[in-house]
């Protein structure tokens, strides 16, 4: 069965730096016409920073959308234009976070934060044999870095005190590929 749904017109109601929201109208599959709202994203990369101690590399940043503070891995917005890779811009970020740099960085995927309305696509990485030095936060970014052992990250996400979905989903892709210490 053919599921795709053809896009039939589109109106913006909104154009940022970051993101687009926009109402689409759909064909569905079986003839009948759909709403479809829809929030362009510029796209994003996560690192996953595990020490030679086979410790986790966090930070804990207050998110204004949920009003708390969050522990997750270091992340930033592919927005600083077409000539920085995806994995380019997971070292700046990592180096701007944490102040550390990786001898060897490990692909672990992209994920889909929230695909029903939103085209953000996160890439995430390992980021291995790293050298630590001074953090270089952007003038709007106050973030604390906490180092976990992995087995602790895993029990927070499991008590469920880590729901950042880039950070849940990097530790099991790199448990998965046996990054993490058993």
């Amino acid at each position: 069965m053919d599921m795709k749904e053809k896009q039939l017109s589109h109106q913006y109601f909104f154009e940022g730096k970051i993101m687009k929201a926009r109402l689409d109208e759909v064909l569905l599959p079986n003839g009948h016409k759909a709403p479809r709202e829809v929030c362009e994203h510029v796209g994003g990369v996560g690192v996953l920073p595990i020490d030679r101690d086979g410790n986790v590399i966090l930070v804990r940043q207050f998110r204004y959308p949920y009003g708390e503070e969050l522990l997750e891995i270091p992340a930033g917005k592919l927005d600083h234009g077409e000539g920085e890779s995806i994995a380019d811009c997971g070292a700046r970020e990592l180096r701007e976070e944490t102040g550390c740099t990786a001898g060897r960085i490990v692909p672990l995927g992209a994920q889909y934060p929230s695909p029903g309305f939103l085209t953000e696509v996160v890439h995430l990485f390992a980021a291995l044999d790293l050298t630590e030095g001074e953090m270089q936060p952007d003038e709007d970014e106050f973030v604390e870095v906490v180092r976990l052992p992995a087995a602790e990250v895993e029990a927070m996400i499991a008590r469920d005190e880590i729901r950042d979905a880039k950070t849940i989903v990097a530790m099991y892709r790199a448990k998965l590929k046996g990054l993490l210490p058993h």
